[in-house]
């Protein structure tokens, strides 16, 4: 067992800085390694953070190589998760990899199939899923309280284009389009940056219903408007399985659509106002609406470190359920290439 489980961060954007300063409020581990092409961005997390001078790399490689980093976080832009993961099994390194993980069926394949063989922790980073309002909304399923599930839409949407200005006039904001987000050299875009959260979660409440095989689906009446970058600013879809159950999924750049849920049933329905980060949910029985306690986070994600601490104490090369199983990120990969390159 690991006393300490020390964590290397390869990335050092904005997640990356919020995941590092939930790492201080967690017990027993420690950030011990930073790498970033970015010399402003390293000298910023190691002074912050408190690194040794060391173990600062501006080679993503150098990081892998050393002894001071059981698991890595890969935070860089999509379109370098599948090497880096690559590079990180062959150094036997454990991996967290910032969603979506990969960009096509074929690489979530090839990093389940090196992963399993050589018994490799490996997880995407859908925080959401640690965090204990997820677990009330199974609860509630698995109750069989708003009895056998019949739909669901999902939404995840802010407007990134657009800023009010007097007298309700708009003005374009500034974008960056060599930025992650509107770029399609780095698979920008609302499917893969917000459309994973819908799709994905849609794949945690198919797997609660017993009468079908949730890996079993089709992506139909797929909708995509391309902004001026050339990246998707906004799209839906429907995910239709096996048996019927169907779920309506959208992402947004362009529209604040915002983050709710609706889990429909045959007895009832389940209404999640803020899906990703908790708030304030709803349960419908008939005719009768029974709030939940409102649930509020000051660390979002210090349950997923938690959950990943555990499961890396525990020898689990997955974290456990709700957590994200590489088997689900080949069927989130699924849905995200086929609605991406529709």
């Amino acid at each position: 067992m690991i006393d300490i489980i020390k964590w290397g961060i390869i990335g050092l954007g904005n997640v990356a800085y919020g995941f590092a300063k939930s790492l201080q409020k967690t017990k027993n581990v420690k950030l011990t390694a930073i790498a970033s092409k970015t010399p402003d961005k390293l000298s910023k997390f190691k002074n912050e953070f408190n690194i040794n001078s060391n173990n600062c790399f501006d080679d993503y490689e150098e990081l892998l190589n050393s002894a001071e980093v059981d698991i890595v976080y890969i935070t860089l832009p999509n379109t370098f998760h599948f090497h880096w993961a690559m590079e990180a099994i062959n150094k036997d390194k454990r991996i967290l990899i910032e969603k979506p993980a990969f960009l096509n069926l074929d690489q979530a394949e090839v990093i389940k199939q090196k992963t399993e063989e050589k018994k490799i922790f490996f997880t995407e980073g859908f925080f959401y899923r640690h965090l204990p309002h997820i677990s009330d909304i199974i609860k509630i399923i698995n109750k069989d309280e708003i009895g056998e599930l019949v739909s669901m839409e999902s939404s995840f949407g802010k407007n990134l284009l657009t800023k009010k200005k007097l007298f309700f006039f708009e003005k374009k904001k500034k974008i960056n389009p060599s930025g992650r987000l509107f770029n399609t050299q780095l698979a920008g875009g609302c499917i893969l940056d917000l459309g994973c959260y819908p799709s994905s979660f849609t794949l945690l409440i198919a797997s609660l219903i017993k009468n079908i095989d949730y890996k079993n689906f089709k992506i139909l009446d797929i909708k995509k408007d391309i902004g001026e970058t050339g990246v998707d600013i906004e799209a839906s879809a429907v995910i239709q399985f096996e048996g019927g159950f169907n779920s309506l999924i959208k992402s947004s750049f362009k529209n604040d659509i915002g983050r709710q849920s609706i889990i429909k049933g045959t007895k009832g329905s389940i209404t999640i106002h803020d899906t990703w980060f908790g708030g304030i949910i709803k349960k419908k029985i008939g005719d009768k609406i029974i709030e939940l306690k409102e649930r509020h986070y000051d660390e979002v994600l210090l349950y997923e470190i938690e959950n990943i601490t555990n499961a890396i104490s525990n020898n689990l090369i997955e974290v456990t359920f709700p957590g994200m199983s590489l088997e689900q990120t080949l069927l989130n990969t699924k849905i995200l290439e086929d609605w991406f390159n529709a």
